[in-house]
Formats: C-alpha cells, sequence, structure tokens
C-alpha cells in the first residue's frame, strides 16, 4: 500500500485514538501519521493481529506503541503485564522503551525495558512492583519467564518487532517458547523489514487471519526524479547535530532546507544551528500563516540561509535559490524522499541532498535506491582538518572579495600608522588572523566517532557458505575472539549473538563462524570492530555469567 499521509487534515485525530495520546503527540510535534501509521492503527485499534512489512525509520514504533497504550486500562495496579514487545537489541529495548513511555505519559504507563548486560536485580524489583509493558531482547525475557519472574498469562498483545532480524541472531527458538506462555487469544503484530519464508511460517502459526501491509515497494520512472547530487553520512544519533554542523560547513550553501520529522527536533535543530552562527529558521504546523509568511519572506530576501521544517510545514514551498536539502533522518517513506530532493533537481539547477542516518537505518537508504534506481553515495565525514581547511578557504576567498571591490583607501590611514613599527607582511598576516577569528575559523572541535562500519554485503552465495549457523568471512578482514564460557554454562550461538549485537551495536550478520567448546568459545568479528566489541562485552553478562573476553592467543 504505497501511500503518502492523509491530505485530509484529521492528522492523529482520525485514527480513533484517545485524548491523552492526541495530547501526547501534539506535545511531542508530531503533526501527521507516517504511512505505516496511516495503515496501521486503525486494524490494531479495532484488535486485529497484523503482519507490517517496514524498515527503520518509517514511523512503525508509533505505530504499534500507540495501538498498545490505546487498550491501557487506566489505572490498573495489577503486577503482570497486559503488553509484550520483543526486540532483537539493546539499543532497540531502550529505544522502544522511551517512545512508549513518552505516548503513555499522561495514562500513567508503567514500561520496563529487560535486555541482557543490565544487572537483573532493577529488573526483578520493577516486575515485582507491577509493569504495564515490557520490552525486551528474546533472552532475557525467556530468562524471567524461567525464573518464574515474568508472567504473561495476562498479555493481550504481543510485538514482534524487527522480526527478520532476531531470527538471524538464532532467536526463533526463544519466541517460540516466550509465544507458547502467552494467552491463545492474544493479538499477535509482527513487523519486519523483509518477509523470507521463516518470516512467513511464523505468522501462519501465530497469526489470527492478519492485515497485512506493506510500504514502499513502487517504482518511479527516471523522468520522475531530480537530477541532484545525492550522498548520504552514516552517523550515531548522538553525534547528528555536530555533524550536520560540519556538513553546513564544508558545503557552505546558499539557501537550504534542514528536514526534520518532528516540530520539537525542529525547535532543537533551529537552536544548534543559530548557536553555530547560522542564520536558521524553524518552519512548523505550530505556527500561524502570518510568522511562516515571515519566514519565507526572509529565507527569499537573503537575511536567512537555512530553514529547518517537517514535511508538513514545507509543503508547496519553491524557492529559486535553493541549493541543498538535507535530511536530518531518514524519510519515513522512500517517496517522501523523492518529494524532497525534487526541490533542489528543478528546470536543470544544481542541487544537493544530503541525508543524515543512523547505522540501523541503511536498510530505509537501499529502499530509497531500489525505488529511485539512483545510487546514493555514502559519504566519510568531514575532519577536523578538513573543517580548518575549508574555513582558511572561506577566509581566503573573503579577502579576495575586498580587494576586487576596490574600496580600500579609507584604511590606509592605518595601515602608514603602523608600517613604522611593523613589517608590511606581518601587518597583512595579523588583519588575516582578525578576520578569520572573527568569522569563527578557530572554532574547537572535536572528532565525531565513526559508528561500526555497516554490514558487509552477501550475495545469494555468499549466504550458503555457514559455519556453525553463521556466516564465514576471509581470515584477512575478521578477528577471532576468546570468550571464557563454553557449553558447560548452556551455552548456545544465539547467546553469543545476541549479547554480542546488543552490548556493542554489531549487527548479527557481520559476526562471522561460531564455535563453542566445553568450556570456551572463539567468535569471528570484523577487524576494525575487535575492539570495541572486547570493551563492550567486559561490562555484560552472557547467561549470568561474566565470561573473559580477549582476542584469541596464536597457538591455542
Amino acid at each position: 500500500m504505497d501511500q503518502h499521509p492523509s491530505e485530509s487534515g484529521a492528522g492523529f485525530a482520525g485514527l480513533g485514538l484517545r485524548p491523552e495520546l492526541l495530547a501526547a503527540l501534539t506535545n511531542l510535534g508530531y503533526e501527521e501519521p507516517t504511512p505505516i501509521q496511516q495503515e496501521a492503527i486503525p486494524p490494531l485499534v479495532a484488535g486485529n493481529d497484523l503482519v507490517g512489512q517496514a524498515a527503520t525509520g518509517t514511523g512503525k514504533t508509533a505505530a504499534f506503541a500507540l495501538p498498545v497504550l490505546q487498550r491501557l486500562t487506566v489505572g490498573s495496579r495489577d503486577t503482570a503485564p497486559t503488553s509484550l514487545v520483543l526486540v532483537p537489541t539493546r539499543e532497540l529495548a531502550e529505544q522502544v522503551s522511551q517512545a512508549v513511555h513518552r505516548y503513555g505519559r499522561d495514562l500513567g504507563v508503567r514500561v520496563l525495558p529487560v535486555y541482557g548486560g543490565q544487572p537483573i536485580g532493577r529488573q526483578l524489583q520493577a516486575l515485582q512492583r507491577g509493569v504495564d509493558v515490557v520490552v525486551g531482547t528474546p533472552g532475557r525475557v525467556l530468562d524471567h519467564i524461567e525464573r518464574a519472574t515474568l508472567r504473561l498469562s495476562e498479555v493481550r498483545t504481543v510485538v514482534l518487532d524487527e522480526a527478520d532480524e532476531m531470527l538471524d541472531m538464532g532467536f526463533a527458538e526463544d519466541i517460540e517458547a516466550i509465544l507458547a506462555e502467552t494467552p491463545e487469544g492474544r493479538q499477535t503484530v509482527l513487523f519486519s523489514a523483509t518477509m523470507p519464508p521463516r518470516i512467513d511460517s511464523i505468522a501462519r502459526r501465530h497469526l489470527r487471519e492478519p492485515v497485512r501491509i506493506t510500504m514502499g515497494r513502487k517504482s518511479l520512472a527516471s523522468d520522475e526524479l531530480p537530477l541532484v547530487r545525492q550522498s548520504a553520512y552514516i552517523v550515531a544519533r548522538a553525534h547528528k547535530p555536530a555533524a550536520l554542523g560540519r556538513i553546513l560547513d564544508v558545503e557552505a550553501p546558499t539557501a537550504a532546507i534542514v528536514f526534520c520529522r518532528t516540530r520539537e527536533e525542529v525547535d532543537q535543530v533551529t537552536e544548534t544551528l543559530n548557536g553555530r552562527g547560522y542564520r536558521a529558521e524553524a518552519l512548523h504546523g505550530g505556527m500561524s500563516q502570518d510568522q511562516r509568511d515571515r519566514v519565507m519572506g526572509r529565507l527569499r530576501g537573503g537575511s536567512t540561509e537555512l530553514l529547518v521544517a517537517t514535511d508538513v510545514a514545507a509543503r508547496g514551498l519553491d524557492v529559486e535559490q535553493l541549493t541543498h536539502v538535507i535530511n536530518f533522518n531518514v524519510p519515513t517513506a522512500p517517496e517522501a524522499y523523492v518529494h524532497r530532493i525534487g526541490r533542489v533537481g528543478r528546470a536543470g539547477r544544481e542541487g544537493s541532498a544530503i541525508t543524515l542516518a543512523e547505522p540501523r537505518e541503511q536498510r530505509m537508504l537501499k529502499a530509497i535506491e531500489r525505488l529511485t534506481r539512483q545510487r546514493i553515495t555514502l559519504e566519510k565525514l568531514p575532519t577536523v582538518t578538513d573543517l580548518r581547511a575549508r574555513r582558511m578557504e572561506v577566509t581566503r576567498t573573503a579577502l579576495q572579495a575586498s580587494l576586487e571591490a576596490d574600496d580600500l583607501e579609507r584604511f590606509r590611514v592605518v595601515l602608514d600608522s603602523l608600517t613604522d613599527e611593523f613589517d608590511v607582511e606581518n601587518i597583512a598576516l595579523a588583519a588575516v588572523k582578525l578576520l578569520h577569528e572573527a568569522a569563527g575559523g578557530d572554532r574547537e572541535e572535536d572528532e565525531i566517532p565513526s559508528p561500526v562500519a555497516p554490514p558487509v554485503s552477501r550475495t545469494p552465495q555468499d549466504r550458503d557458505k555457514r559455519q556453525g549457523g553463521r556466516p564465514t568471512r576471509s581470515s584477512a578482514s575478521v578477528a577471532r575472539l576468546f570468550f571464557g564460557i563454553g557449553r558447560r554454562a548452556g551455552l548456545r550461538p544465539q547467546d553469543l549473538v545476541g549479547a554480542i549485537a546488543g552490548e556493542s551495536g554489531l549487527s548479527a550478520r557481520e559476526i562471522g563462524a561460531i564455535q563453542i567448546t566445553d568450556r570456551f568459545s572463539l567468535v569471528e568479528v570484523p577487524e576494525p570492530a575487535a575492539d570495541m566489541v572486547i570493551a563492550a562485552m567486559q561490562r555484560s553478562t552472557i547467561r549470568g555469567r561474566r565470561p573473559t573476553v580477549r582476542r584469541e592467543r596464536v597457538g591455542r
């Protein structure tokens, strides 16, 4: 169902959500549903099972979280949860838990993330006090079930989020065991970026006549696409504001639109850019028409160089001098990406489309490439050295423009008063220094750390070459890590994959061959990520233990 958000203006209010949720969405700055939310929320609110094919970044967390909260009994103090969300990694468990808490704050929702690596005592205390929604990784949820500290007999809704990722991590048996502990009459929701046969098999066994939704499968004709330079930077969420500022410093756009998802994000990004010295203006649905008109007037008049906007607020805008469109997040639907970048590719004008993507959002970039049949080049973030060189070039260009203007005579009195004491060359250097500093050229910058390398692309033939249930790689590109835990502790391959992916952020697809013996295990990981994995695993537990983790010693 390749649709865009509703044009009716009803927004979230037209989806039958309770007033507390609508108020929370308004306060968070969400202006209207994304396509997956528009399609998924009504059948979920009605109690249907659902299978949704949608990539990360499409807004699917709200698509299942809002219906879960819709069914929440306000004021209930039962200790057993009524909803369970299973996710593949610790990071996603935290993200989903935070989102549910934000949406359901006015309802007093009690939500608990459970995952490996966190002290289990804290989770036990919260479960004893009572929770409404549990968001967890399969391994830790099953651990609580086996300890009899988590009862699922009252669960009314189960959500399997990123189902294909969980299966890739070896959690299929755990998921089956967990579902067996839930009531037969529950509502079951499954979201997955891809739909391999094994996902469809789970849906057939555990879902009852589910509504099926598939987002973003259409292709566009070449004449529908703008001719612009398309690039993306892979950046961790925490470093996005700094990365945006650095990219703008290097790109130096004449005029640009920075697209954000929510009003709140628009305001935050606008404040950050103004603090960096840019003339940035916010544009979102919370502004009156007069305010919007004044902002657009300043942009077209050149007194504003950056417009930070939501999709809704930017509809219909056409700015003649626009040179850049920047996606602060990967757009919620591939079609939205095409609409955005079309603003700089009209009538033969040159332009650039730049996207900041989190490591988990690379699937969405691939979906956009399939839709547009155009390549999005992955670029490396400018370093501090690159930034300094660019600022020095800006200073040189400003000086050249001043020299060509030929209106310098009135400053000769200053020069004459200094030449008796100082060399003319040193006077010129001091003037350049003052100009450079006044333009912020010596502003201190910290290097932005690179996220974990993206998953290695594999062909179908590569996927057939498996050892111990994991893909193999050439020894030149991998490091073998020693884990001081083995079969005697009940260790399974999925325990290692889940722990490494959950604690280090490494994708399950990047973890290579696994060898488990009675007392220890060996795991292949990409060489560039080896030290990061070791550091992360030294702070975590596996099967209730904290094993020694180090590089394999030669000769073992």
